[in-house]
């Protein structure tokens, strides 16, 4: 069987067993390594050193299997359709108003941990692959796992291209997209990278909130809400915590105001777009989160990234940000601010500094 033929057949079934996107790239040394490596010298990566480790393996992915040829290259769309919202930057959606203040969970964390999802595809693709081709071969499987640089990869394997907000970007499925690697020892046939098309749009650099977006596809992560809700071990700096707005797990910000995404249609696996986890959680409660509410809370999610002390943390910032706080809000702001977690304590003790909305608006 041709390498053409085999790359086809591997694309039809990727489709056929869940796959939005599909396309291959050939295991060869990365162009886009030379900005990885300048971006972790100018320290944008924060405290996530584990990005710093097997540099020369993220840069050359032959590195990651003995023998590699080709990587196949899978994406599944999560876009919900009460995920995105056209709205100022700062300003707060009618859902995050009420008289129970509510944080929000960014769209890709309430489903089903989307890890264990795709690497379930990837093992039934793998699976089937091997029932059907002749000549024995070998894969490893990486799903936001491993050194790989999965979105330079995705770009290589004509998924689309990197936007301006750093996320991988198709023009029919939007940046909503969970990547996955399969990289083969068999020689497919690679797919053409696909020519940026953000053309003169800048939404994604003007919306965010704490101006994390250095310039087109320049991301400090020390100042992105994503980074700092999940990745962020201890306080945030309260230089941040007006921009977090009402985030309590991640931030969908410079995907939601993303013309491509508007128009992108929604998830559709039955796993990644489940309801495990709410859109929005009372922040009153979520304050007063411990370790066994975070373990419901978070099963079979992959929001059980951040501890119970970061939820506590990131929803006392939140509260903090509310339009209102009634004597609830007061009650669990005070109770954190004796939170055994240093994180939580500081929050807190910067939110009751700040001047307190008034009961009545």
């Amino acid at each position: 069987m041709t390498p053409a033929r085999k790359t086809a057949r591997a694309k039809a079934l990727a489709h056929a067993i869940g796959f939005d996107l599909v396309g291959v790239a050939p295991a060869w040394p990365l162009a886009g390594a030379k900005y990885y490596k300048k971006w972790l010298a100018l320290g944008y990566g924060g405290s996530m050193d584990y990005l710093a480790r097997d540099v020369e393996t993220r840069a050359d992915p032959r590195r990651l299997l003995p023998g590699a040829r080709s990587i196949l290259c899978g994406a599944v769309r999560y876009r919900r359709a009460d995920g995105w919202e056209p709205r100022r930057p700062g300003s707060l959606p009618d859902s995050a108003v009420g008289p129970s203040p509510r944080g929000r969970v960014a769209q890709y964390a309430r489903g089903r941990d989307y890890h264990r999802v795709l690497r379930r595809l990837f093992d039934e693709l793998l699976r089937q692959l091997r029932a059907e081709w002749p000549e024995p071969f070998e894969a490893r499987v990486l799903v936001d796992t491993g050194p790989v640089l999965e979105r330079e990869l995705a770009a290589q394997a004509g998924l689309g291209w990197i936007g301006r907000n750093t996320c991988l970007l198709n023009a029919t499925h939007g940046s909503y997209l969970l990547l996955g690697e399969a990289v083969l020892t068999v020689e497919l046939e690679p797919d053409a990278p696909i020519a940026e098309r953000c053309g003169r749009c800048t939404r994604c650099i003007e919306a965010c909130p704490t101006g994390a977006l250095r310039g087109p596809g320049e991301l400090d992560a020390r100042r992105c809400l994503a980074y700092l809700t999940i990745e962020h071990r201890g306080p945030i700096s309260e230089e941040f915590h007006a921009a977090q707005g009402n985030w309590v797990y991640g931030c969908d910000i410079c995907q939601q105001v993303c013309p491509y995404n508007s128009r992108a249609p929604l998830g559709t696996h039955p796993d990644i777009n489940a309801d495990v986890l709410p859109a929005w959680l009372p922040l009153v409660e979520l304050c007063g989160l411990r370790a066994g509410g975070h373990r419901r809370l978070t099963r079979g999610t992959a929001a059980r990234r951040a501890g119970a002390g970061a939820w506590r943390r990131n929803a006392v910032i939140a509260l903090a940000n509310a339009p209102v706080r009634d004597a609830a809000a007061e009650a669990a702001l005070a109770e954190a601010a004796r939170d055994p977690d240093a994180g939580v304590r500081a929050a807190a003790t910067a939110a009751r500094i700040r001047r307190a909305p008034s009961a009545g608006g």
